[in-house]
């Protein structure tokens, strides 16, 4: 544990509950404590039927962490969990219209990027689709939401933190003239985010309603795989105009696509359409295609969802060695046929949304 640490710490142990009576530290409010270069970010859980009560606890741990000398910025996200015991609510996914659902100041569309399961290459399809969009002239952004797998730093080129000048306002990042915001951007590339749903409620939240994101034309919204929490929370409290689902042809994937599609339709939400990724292998020697993973099952799956197909992605090696390389292809080799798939699909969505 490093010296500041120890002195954040310290300070936190100050603060007490004013109706539990201990101090925060000790009554295990205080969760996914980070002290790096100077800031110092938390999580500070509370019981949901008190969360009102506790702001008045939140500004005074950031006031007594501020006035450390070697302290630079402060961020607290407090997140509400229901009490211990409480029934899930069954009946709320099949009741969209009673959600409040918000629109983001300054931000004209928020399209999200699904996938039923991980490793179909949702991530990579998000980041060329942000940078051919913005190749198109349109105002751009891109929020990794995938909290446990951030991989948009790394596939955008962008490294460092996002600066805050007010301690609760949050400066975006950007990159190929895409605005960026990754939880990813607040940890270590090899920490682990060890977080429960309310903790990761909150730095959602956060990330879209405290970020000064300006004024877009399209937010794209890369969600972890699966139907879990995140996806349900977006769902419930942003306006969005549609989601993409990617999927790779073989069954196994498709079976958790449908899952998205059916969540998502459920959810109330617009089905934009499905992306095949991984479609044909092209070999890069000699440009022989293919099916490693089977080649149109996206196509048959959407036909029978009644839904539109958007794209066939073919899964070439300059696709991957891009991302890892922090250019998408769309940006470090715009002229090859990889590339020309994303613009198509950028102009797809072009005419479908921005006219």
């Amino acid at each position: 544990m490093t010296a500041l640490r120890e002195v954040v710490l310290a300070e936190l142990r100050q603060v007490v509950d004013p109706i539990g009576g201990t101090d925060i530290v000790a009554a295990g409010m205080v969760r996914a404590l980070t002290v790096e270069n100077g800031e110092v970010r938390f999580v500070l859980e509370v019981d949901s039927a008190r969360a009102k009560a506790m702001a008045a606890v939140q500004d005074e741990a950031e006031k007594k962490l501020k006035e450390l000398p070697d302290v630079s910025a402060v961020t607290i996200v407090m997140t509400a969990h229901t009490e211990p015991g409480a029934p899930p609510d069954l009946k709320l996914a099949q009741n969209p219209k009673s959600q409040g659902r918000e629109k983001i100041p300054g931000i004209e569309r928020i399209i999200a990027v699904a996938s039923g399961k991980g490793g179909v290459g949702k991530s990579t399809v998000t980041s060329n689709l942000a940078v051919a969009l913005s190749a198109e002239g349109h105002r751009v952004g891109l929020l990794d939401a995938d909290v446990y797998g951030p991989s948009q730093p790394r596939m955008m080129g962008v490294s460092g933190r996002p600066s805050s000048p007010d301690g609760k306002t949050i400066l975006p990042l950007r990159n190929h003239g895409v605005t960026l915001m990754s939880i990813g951007l607040m940890t270590r590339e090899d920490e682990a985010v060890v977080w429960r749903g309310p903790m990761l409620m909150g730095a959602l939240q956060q990330m879209l309603g405290q970020v000064q994101w300006g004024a877009l034309d399209v937010l794209l919204v890369d969600l972890p795989p699966g139907t879990g929490d995140v996806q349900m929370t977006l769902a419930q409290k942003v306006q969005m105009d549609g989601v993409i689902i990617v999927s790779t042809p073989q069954d196994i994937a498709l079976i958790d696509a449908r899952k998205g599609i059916d969540m998502f339709r459920k959810m109330g939400v617009p089905i934009m359409g499905m992306i095949e990724n991984m479609s044909m292998h092209v070999c890069s020697q000699c440009g022989h295609e293919e099916p490693v993973f089977g080649h149109g099952g996206v196509a048959v799956e959407a036909q029978k969802l009644n839904v539109p197909l958007l794209a066939e992605i073919p899964l070439h090696l300059d696709v991957r060695t891009a991302a890892d390389g922090g250019a998408p292809v769309v940006i470090s080799k715009p002229d090859s046929k990889h590339a020309q798939v994303f613009r198509d699909l950028a102009q797809g969505l072009m005419q479908a949304q921005f006219t």
